[in-house]
């Protein structure tokens, strides 16, 4: 079925539909500025100035300094940036990192690397509901720990961490860990300012609030030190080798424009999630996994008696789109259900239904109207 096809989109924590300024700008940047911003003539000068005006954009809205934001191909690579770029940095200052089970699979699998090359990994588990214990934080941390690595908003349940914390409890432990945070799933959803909440080193992608895919971004607070991790042509002031890609770069600057007001949207969007859970409360065997006080843009849940691909693909003849986990783990029985303590059974039957301010409450009546009519007639 193709996108024109689409009625109800509710895979919004996937990628989102890129707004209408968004695409102009990309479309504006590839037919009129093609440049090379590196380039030392009018065309290039002309793309790195809207290289510019994009990262002035974001670095803003973050409340960051520009010299603090580099632009990267996507969250992927921010986060892996990020990681490897401060264990080349400080291998010498320590052998000890932190990580929460909770993180996308884009910060895990790196902190599987560095297991593998004779790091000490404290894997911090979450609680029922989906947050980490920030004592356990704090009996992990030492003089040898160099880097922690925290979501600001988990991709499957919606769980949000405090962050404000963090760096205080790594001080506290007379530690000079860099506090990294993924906030892929937070940034733009959430009031998320760096330098405010001591966060050294943040991760952020584009296609997660209505930019194309294609761009990403990482703060790096002008207080740490990292080093490269991809090497090349020295783009991004040395960090991120490789040509910027320009149209995606100025379409993530037009869709930060577009957030408008981040505490409105997201009340609207708690507005249009608690209409979908009063509804669902009636249904028997449905659960919700997601905490109550989750990111309203994210709702787990399972359906007794209806694998997760089943009520995937009969939504999807429906035209209504949903997850059955995170798009980067497909195949895979859900690593944050399970530390969660959520029965297999459960994890085996969990959707992830993921909104954004577009999202209507007539939306979520055709979800739940699809939800019955998968169960009629799976159930029997």
């Amino acid at each position: 079925m193709g996108a024109k096809n689409v009625n109800v989109y509710l895979d919004n924590s996937a990628t989102t539909k890129p707004c209408e300024n968004s695409v102009i700008k990309a479309l504006q940047m590839m037919n009129e500025n093609f440049g090379n911003p590196s380039s030392l003539h009018a065309c290039g000068f002309s793309a790195k100035k809207e290289l510019d005006n994009a990262r002035r954009v974001v670095s803003s809205f973050l409340g960051c300094e520009q010299n603090e934001l580099y632009f990267t191909p996507s969250g992927t690579v921010a986060n892996n940036t990020a990681i490897f770029g401060t264990e080349k940095a400080r291998r010498r200052d320590g052998k000890k990192v932190v990580v929460s089970l909770l993180e996308h699979p884009s910060v895990l699998k790196c902190f599987e690397t560095l297991e593998d090359m004779g790091y000490e990994v404290v894997y911090l588990k979450p609680d029922s509901s989906g947050k980490i214990n920030l004592d356990e934080l704090s009996n992990a941390v030492d003089g040898n720990t160099i880097f922690v690595s925290i979501m600001a908003v988990n991709n499957e349940v919606g769980s949000i961490q405090d962050i404000s914390k963090i760096k205080g409890i790594i001080k506290d432990c007379k530690s000079k860990a860099y506090f990294h945070c993924d906030a892929v799933q937070g940034f733009g959803k959430l009031t998320i300012k760096p330098k405010k909440l001591g966060i050294d080193l943040m991760s952020m992608s584009a296609h997660k609030i209505h930019g194309i895919k294609g761009a990403g971004a990482l703060f790096v607070s002008n207080n740490v030190r990292i080093l490269p991790y991809v090497v090349g042509g020295g783009q991004e002031n040395g960090l991120i080798s490789g040509t910027e890609s320009i149209p995606a770069i100025c379409a993530f600057g037009e869709a930060v424009k577009d957030i408008g007001n981040v505490e409105k949207n997201l009340h609207n969007v708690q507005v249009v999630k608690d209409y979908f859970i009063n509804k669902i409360s009636t249904l028997d065997k449905v659960y919700v996994n997601s905490p109550e006080d989750a990111l309203p843009y994210i709702i787990n849940i399972s359906v007794e008696g209806v694998p997760s691909q089943v009520m995937l693909n009969s939504l999807s003849s429906m035209g209504i789109y949903v997850s059955a986990g995170s798009a980067c783990a497909k195949g895979h029985r859900s690593n944050v259900l399970t530390a969660m303590g959520v029965s297999p059974k459960s994890i085996d039957s969990a959707i992830r239904i993921s909104l954004s301010k577009f999202t209507t409450e007539n939306d979520m009546e055709m979800l739940y109207n699809g939800i019955i009519e998968t169960i009629n007639r799976v159930r029997r």
